[in-house]
């Protein structure tokens, strides 16, 4: 199994650089459509036996998005209008699912105060997300009540011809990049970037875009349309009609679930975020002992960790790990039984966990012991800033995780 998802990892590497660079806008149709339905089934294939890591909504929302993608066509071939059609439905359920969910979750969304926290407890605060918090009071109102409306009124604009199909997208595009400003959600927000700029108006392309990289883009010659590819078009329009069935009863009823497949393949998800919002920000910090009796602190790439370190922009990065610290500060329980795992490989100085790490106190030796804090975590304020130079202050709360030896760990121990 380990050597499949690295053979799997460098394969779906080479055939997305490829497609990246606009190979497969020149190739054959149906060298196209082998190629992206070869990195959609090589991703579906590491997401369903990723568990735990690879519990995230966004997992299901880049696959349904590859799926999708598999049918767009090449430069010589017009998208079709059933295609564009299903990445709008998607669009649609992902924003309008975002929202429900918010309404019938915290009440902070409700009286819009929900902002005065999430900048500061989000998973993985960015460059910018101490002066996002900093804002005035009022202005985080002002924020919560326009994602209402982008979330829960907007989208049924995508149901309309253009223009009002492509401002609603628009407003769309522009409420997704000031949460990139604002945060780290890994691919999250990139893909609604995508499915958003996927209903823009070709005017406006050709507005934005030089002469030569719509050349590029648009040849000037085009090829028939193969009747095969109409088939499987309209089959897969039927599809996903059909599947859409459990994401609209999800959507719809009182106890609405955040994110879910119904399909083992993820052609139809159901899609939210944040339907609760932490009011106070705790981290667990992993520490180990070396020979000399100093505890020491390992640093990861994207959580606060050290109160002097400025946050970082990691998206669209995933750092999954970082991910999961976030999550286990939430309870114990989330924490089993990946974490007792964890502390075992820092035990053995595993390269590879290792390696998921910005700093090793150890330098690749083993520490005599290893434990896990828990601390409370609040951006400094405009004095404590201006003081200290540090975006952090943290409070010790207590022992998450007690010390442990290489010989009292056990791989399920907790």
């Amino acid at each position: 199994m380990e050597w499949f998802v690295a053979e799997d990892g460098w394969l779906g590497r080479a055939v997305l650089a490829h497609a990246l660079a606009g190979g497969t806008a020149r190739l054959p149709l149906p060298l196209a459509m082998t190629v992206w339905a070869a990195m959609w089934a090589l991703y579906l294939s590491i997401v369903n036996v990723g568990q735990v890591w690879y519990s995230f909504g966004w997992e299901s929302l880049l696959c349904e998005v590859g799926f999708l993608a598999i049918f767009l066509g090449t430069a010589h071939t017009a998208p079709p209008l059933l295609v564009l059609l299903l990445l709008r439905w998607l669009l649609l359920r992902l924003e309008l699912g975002a929202g429900l969910i918010k309404m019938r979750g915290d009440p902070c969304w409700r009286d819009l105060t929900c902002l005065h926290h999430h900048h500061e407890t989000q998973p993985m605060p960015g460059p910018l997300s101490w002066f996002f918090h900093h804002l005035p009071g009022p202005l985080h109102k002002v924020e919560v009540a326009a994602n209402h409306v982008t979330q829960l009124v907007v989208p049924f604009g995508l149901l309309l011809p253009r223009p009002v199909s492509g401002v609603c997208a628009g407003i769309m595009l522009v409420t997704q990049l000031w949460l990139v400003a604002s945060g780290n959600f890994t691919w999250l927000n990139w893909l609604a970037v995508v499915l958003a700029a996927s209903v823009l108006p070709d005017a406006f392309w050709t507005w934005l875009l030089p002469g030569p990289v719509q050349d590029w883009l648009v040849p000037t010659t085009a090829g028939g349309t193969p009747y095969p590819w109409v088939g499987a078009v309209l089959v897969v329009t039927a599809l996903v009609l059909v599947l859409s069935r459990h994401p609209v009863l999800n959507m719809v009823s009182p106890r609405q679930a955040m994110n879910a497949s119904f399909d083992p393949l993820r052609l139809v998800n159901t899609y939210g975020a944040f339907g609760t919002v932490t009011k106070i920000r705790h981290e667990v910090v992993l520490e180990g002992r070396g020979t000399d009796g100093v505890w020491l602190e390992y640093g990861f790439r994207g959580e606060p960790g050290d109160p002097a370190r400025w946050p970082r922009q990691v998206a669209p990065s995933h750092l999954r790990l970082d991910w999961l610290m976030w999550v286990a500060s939430l309870s114990r329980r989330y924490a089993w039984p990946w974490l007792p795992r964890l502390l075992r490989r820092l035990l053995e100085a595993d390269p590879a966990t290792l390696r998921l790490l910005a700093h090793d106190p150890f330098s690749g030796e083993r520490p005599e012991e290893v434990r896990a804090l828990l601390y409370r975590y609040r951006f400094t304020t405009w004095a404590e800033l201006r003081a200290t130079r540090h975006a952090w202050h943290r409070e010790l709360v207590g022992t998450f995780a007690a010390p442990v030896t290489l010989a009292t760990a056990e791989p399920d121990w907790w």
